[in-house]
């Protein structure tokens, strides 16, 4: 069985558990969530999907991005235009001077809006999220972390590159710088620091514990990425009486 197949029996595998009908999605006009709305579609049918366009002072072209994956796959989609909620909580919050404290709380109103649609539908959160960025800690805690599956999570983002060509995902999309779209010509890798194929050559090495081909001063930066996000991949701790 090819790998979305494996992919799409293991979605089908977890709804029925829940006792849920269909998936629920934001879509970015990123590769990642285009290839999350690929699988669900593979996995029940576009009929029991919904992809969600949520603006937030966002660059145009994630919309039209994110529509365009939405008709490659034949997805209904809601726009929830979530600028106005986001000035008005930015506006009651006290300033930071910590920049990813503000645009974090983007993330974190999508993925309450894409749990209210879910619970309205009877449906699961499906998240985008892949290996390499769970690994060192590149995703939002309690933003777009904040889902019910992770279809993505075990792939590399190299591996979801080759996936979304596989499955058909549009070439502007696959093709597109990756962001998260937290201001204005950013870029993951840029951010990062690092571009994501060496990130996944590293992290690979890491691994199957053979780093002896891996610059010194890129090793520890990544090691220390994945450190200093471990908290990110935990659940919260318990106190425990005893």
């Amino acid at each position: 069985m090819n790998l979305p197949d494996r992919i799409a029996n293991w979605l089908r595998e977890h709804l029925g558990a829940a006792g849920a009908e269909g998936f629920v999605f934001g879509l970015s006009g990123g590769v990642d969530s285009a290839t999350a709305a690929a699988l669900a579609v593979r996995a029940v049918g576009a009929e029991n999907t919904l992809g969600v366009l949520m603006p937030c002072h966002s660059q145009p072209e994630d919309a039209t991005l994110g529509q365009l994956v939405a008709d490659a796959f034949a997805v209904s989609t809601v726009t929830v235009d979530l600028t106005g909620a986001h000035d008005a909580l930015m506006a009651a919050l006290p300033a930071s001077e910590h920049r990813l404290a503000a645009v974090n709380v983007r993330p974190r109103l999508r993925m309450g809006t894409l749990y209210y649609l879910a619970q309205s539908r009877n449906y699961l959160v499906l998240g985008s999220g892949n290996k390499t960025e769970l690994a060192v800690g590149y995703f939002t805690k309690w933003g777009d972390s904040g889902v019910d599956l992770l279809p993505l999570g075990d792939l590399s983002k190299t591996q979801v590159w080759e996936l979304a060509r596989e499955m058909g995902v549009p070439r502007e999309v696959v093709e597109r710088p990756p962001t998260a779209g937290l201001w204005p010509g950013q870029t993951d890798e840029e951010e990062m620091g690092i571009a994501y194929r060496e990130l996944d050559r590293v992290l690979a090495a890491i691994e199957v514990g053979d780093t002896a081909g891996i610059d010194p001063a890129t090793l520890k930066k990544v090691q220390g990425m994945v450190a200093r996000s471990a908290h990110k991949r935990a659940m919260p701790s318990i106190f425990r009486q005893d």
